[in-house]
Formats: structure tokens, sequence, C-alpha cells
């Protein structure tokens, strides 16, 4: 069975950054997800049910994390999902974790800055065939952009969300 799963929403909290005691560092937030669906009676967009994650980073992607996400704003997670079930006081709970593979911002509500790591570019991935004798191998294709940029993560517009734990909405602080 595959679990992979994708998921779009936002992030809920603060990212909490650790290390495990075999010194890989670690990060995660919580993640809600809630569905839209038109209300044809009202004529508008309403809320669904919110679905809410953790999602846990490893290594590299812990630090990328940790750098790059805040708090309110929105994200598209890609990872293996796990799901938890464990009994307290008579009461069975279930949380929904998501292993992260890939966080990234939804450019559908913003812009963002992409700034590649140092040491690692498409070449380096396992997906890639590795060059041999026979010929070059496969080209960079990010060869003619800028390995940085000017803008910083977080000034992109729409960043001045914060998330209302007592109604469960973003709200803009911008205005």
């Amino acid at each position: 069975m595959n679990d992979s799963i994708t998921v779009r929403g936002f992030v809920a909290t603060e990212i909490k950054s650790s290390t495990t005691p075999g010194g890989v560092a670690t990060a995660s937030f919580r993640m809600g997800s809630t569905g839209r669906r038109f209300d044809r009676t009202a004529n508008a967009w309403v809320d669904t049910h919110t679905n809410w994650f953790t999602v846990q980073g490893y290594r590299q992607l812990a630090g990328n994390m940790g750098c790059s996400i805040k708090k309110g704003q929105r994200v598209i997670v890609v990872g293996r999902l796990k799901l938890r079930s464990w009994e307290s006081d008579g009461r069975v709970h279930h949380a929904v974790d998501i292993d992260a593979e890939s966080v990234g911002h939804d450019l559908m509500w913003g812009s963002a800055n992409f700034i590649r790591n140092a040491g690692h570019s498409p070449t380096d991935e396992a997906a890639v065939p590795e060059r041999n004798d026979a010929g070059p191998g496969p080209e960079d294709p990010f060869r003619d952009f800028p390995a940085g940029g000017d803008g910083e993560a977080g000034d992109a517009p729409g960043d001045e969300l914060e998330f209302d734990e007592e109604t469960g909405e973003l709200k803009d602080t911008a205005a």
C-alpha cells in the first residue's frame, strides 16, 4: 500500500525545530486543510470541515522549513501518511501525521523567492542518470538563473495572515 499524500492548507503553528539524539535535524508544524464548496442557495463559497495534520520534516528539509515557512502561510505538503491511535482515560485518541518529502508555498495565494541550497542541484538526485564516459550527462535546468535573490521569506504579498484559533479562520493582519 502506498501511503503518499499531497495536502494543500495553511500553517497553523510556529515551526518547532529540534535534533534527534542521533544528531538528525527535525522540524514540525501543525497544518489545517479546509475544504470549500459553492452554496447555490446562499450564492457564496462556504468552508467545510478542517482536517488537521502534524507535518514532520528531517535533515535538509527541516532546516529549509525552519527558514522558509511561517505561521499563517499557505503551503503544499507531499509525504507519507501516518495514522496513530492511543487510549487515555478510557477514550481513544487519533492523530494524523505526515512525514514530509516536500514542503512548499502554495503560489495560488502569493509569490515566493526560491533560493537553491549550495551543493544541491538536479544532478545530485538519484532519479537523474549519472554521467559516464559515453558522453555528457543531463544539463542543469537552473544554469541560466542566479542562485539567490533579493527577497526574503515572509515578504510575499498575503504573508500578513494570522490563524485565529477560536474561529479557525485565517485573518489578514495587514489591513
